[in-house]
């Protein structure tokens, strides 16, 4: 057997790099990152990281049984995706000032340790036009921002305004309808988290930080191959880039606040989790309520024990097996600008967790105003007893699992109308 302490050709820089990032408080709570970590460390460190495969890491760093099938079972492959995002949070936090950096590329189970990235400044110009072609660029820049912050400012506290007034007029009564529709939640002694998403930004390290969104990507890679990414880099000259989550839209923190306020007095083991952080082994011990698009979900939802017939797809809501008369496509119809209003699909899915011992739903829409306004629906009692009856009238009761289509039309980001649009009985 190897002595990883005393062999010559053992990569130690990444040992100890990993032993440092074990003893983080990033991965103080997470035994199973820990031994994921650990695991790969080694194999890298001794250069046998390139022949690992799923089944392997999964029988000995995850401790699964010899009977795991990875085709279907996504266990690795989520907890990799963690890991990814851990090790990115402890290079943004406590090892910030690490001369090293251990990475794991997407794709691979192989660590890689290097010296951290320089962060490139602007090269010194004594050329008057490129001084003078700078202070122009910064003073635009922190014009626009300027600007920007203002009336962002003055568009949220709008924006927040309207939200009260929506949320004020809903009828928070707990009435049978509401216990009905709940009841899963609420007759398990399982936790209860609420997922918040928190998307991907892209932080270019400049001055006190420039942030950057595409709705288009979700993961890391995916970043920094974006166009708009490209663009950024070559204007600021190339600065170093690091993944950042830490916001989130107004319209997650609304729909959380609505369930809250609605489950607070009946669920007292109730908390929110980002969804980043959120882990297949949380979606099989606790009820889960999702609330944000389809980033997430995309993928554990298909692993679920029962298969949906509605997904959510970039233009709307996909009717994978419509009925006579039904389309194959429920398609959001919006404008962004100069205002943001139309029309737009929510889904809402209620599914059993990886081994059928929880509940999770979800509540997604390609805007926040969608899925808003399918939160509201199901904590609003007037709206609660018209679902419930479109339910009953369909299958006899509410199905124990199930999927509800509506439609949402908004404007400014507000719900304004909700409508039942089908529904389908899963299982």
């Amino acid at each position: 057997m190897t002595n990883l302490a005393t062999d010559p050709l053992i990569d130690k820089q990444m040992l100890t790099e990993v032993e440092r990032i074990l003893r983080s408080q990033s991965l103080h709570n997470s035994e199973t990152l820990k031994r994921l970590l650990k695991f790969l460390g080694e194999k890298s460190a001794v250069g046998e990281a390139d022949q690992l495969k799923e089944y392997t890491i999964a029988v000995d760093a995850l401790e699964r049984p010899s009977t795991y099938d990875p085709r279907h079972d996504s266990a690795v492959r989520i907890q990799i995706s963690r890991l990814r995002q851990k090790l990115a949070e402890y290079y943004r936090t406590e090892g910030k000032d690490n001369p090293l950096v251990i990475d794991l590329p997407k794709g691979h189970f192989k660590l890689t340790c290097g010296p951290r990235a320089p962060i490139i400044q602007p090269a010194a110009s004594s050329a008057k036009t490129n001084a003078e072609r700078t202070r122009t660029l910064v003073a635009a820049f922190l014009l626009l921002t300027l600007t920007f912050a203002v009336a962002w400012g003055g568009y949220s506290i709008i924006k927040i305004r309207n939200a009260e007034a929506m949320s004020s007029a809903i009828d928070t009564r707990w009435t049978p309808d509401l216990e009905e529709l709940w009841r899963p939640f609420l007759v398990t002694n399982r936790p209860m988290l609420v997922a918040i998403e928190d998307p991907l930004f892209v932080e270019l390290q400049r001055g006190s930080g420039i942030y950057y969104r595409d709705k288009s990507f979700d993961e890391w890679n995916g970043a920094l191959g974006s166009p708009g990414v490209r663009a950024l880099r070559k204007q600021f000259k190339d600065p170093n880039m690091q993944p950042s989550r830490y916001y989130t839209s107004f319209g997650e923190v609304n729909a959380a606040f609505l369930i809250g306020r609605l489950l607070g007095a009946k669920e007292s083991n109730l908390s929110v989790v980002k969804t980043s952080q959120l882990s297949w082994q949380q979606l099989a011990d606790n009820n889960v309520v999702f609330v944000g698009v389809r980033a997430f979900f995309d993928g554990p939802l298909r692993s679920m024990p029962l298969q949906p017939e509605l997904v959510s797809v970039s233009k709307g809501i996909q009717n994978l097996k419509p009925r006579p008369g039904e389309p194959e496509m429920f398609s959001d119809r919006f404008s962004t600008a100069p205002t943001e209003e139309g029309e737009i699909y929510a889904l809402v899915t209620h599914l059993p967790g990886p081994v059928g011992g929880s509940d999770v739903e979800s509540f997604m829409s390609n805007r926040a105003a969608g899925y808003v306004g399918a939160v509201q629906c199901f904590t609003d009692a007037n709206f609660a007893k018209n679902l419930v009856a479109n339910l009953k009238n369909a299958y006899g009761r509410i199905p124990r699992y199930y999927q509800v289509v509506l439609k949402v039309q908004f404007k400014d980001e507000v719900p304004t109308k909700t409508s039942f649009v089908l529904s389908r009985k899963l299982g």
